[in-house]
């Protein structure tokens, strides 16, 4: 007999959650959908999370947590700032359009507030972050000096704007480059490329 560990019991609910509630919305998806898709019994859904909500909740922080992760991890050792800038706005844009219904179903039926502490948290870092690599150019030489706090969260806000376009419309007419060329057209030197 084939038999799961707890952890991938409870990572293939949170995969089959993120499959239904893209496609059903949060309103409509039931346990018993998501205990169908992960292959489990409805029960077994039950030892793992009391209802519906902890499903949603644990999966939208799972996903925050991953995305810190990769973000953070895939711009380490990149010594141009510049580079770090355009690998971070491609993560952040990849990252949205895999989970484009998602992000979709958070605005429609939760006004991107659920989790709202969560997601604080989440911005905070992602803020520190993009901070980080700012200070790094400004010290190099290669960003103009800035108010690096207040950059950030232009940087920020600029790229949730960015996702919000891509999912809402996918004939979107901007791509990762001329997202990264926006937004480091403010911070490269002049005569830096």
């Amino acid at each position: 007999m084939n038999r799961r560990t707890a952890k991938e019991s409870k990572e293939s609910i949170l995969e089959a959650a993120i499959e239904v509630f893209s496609e059903k919305g949060y309103s409509q998806t039931t346990i018993r959908e998501v205990a169908e898709r992960a292959g489990i019994s409805v029960g077994g859904v039950y030892i793992y999370f009391k209802n519906k909500e902890e499903i949603y909740f644990t999966l939208l922080k799972y996903l925050l947590d991953e995305f810190r992760e990769r973000s953070g991890g895939s711009i380490e050792g990149i010594e141009d700032p510049a580079e770090a800038v355009k690998k971070y706005i491609a993560i952040n844009l990849n990252y949205a359009q895999k989970f484009k219904g998602l992000i979709l179903i958070e605005g429609r039926e939760h006004g991107f507030t659920s989790c709202i502490d969560i997601k604080k948290k989440f911005f905070r870092g992602q803020r520190k972050l993009i901070e980080e690599i700012i200070r790094k150019g400004v010290s190099s030489g290669r960003f103009e000096r800035c108010n690096v706090e207040g950059t950030a969260r232009v940087i920020i806000g600029t790229l949730r704007g960015f996702i919000l376009s891509l999912v809402m419309d996918s004939d979107a007419l901007f791509s990762q480059k001329e997202c990264s060329n926006l937004i480091l057209g403010g911070l490269l030197k002049r005569g830096v490329k």
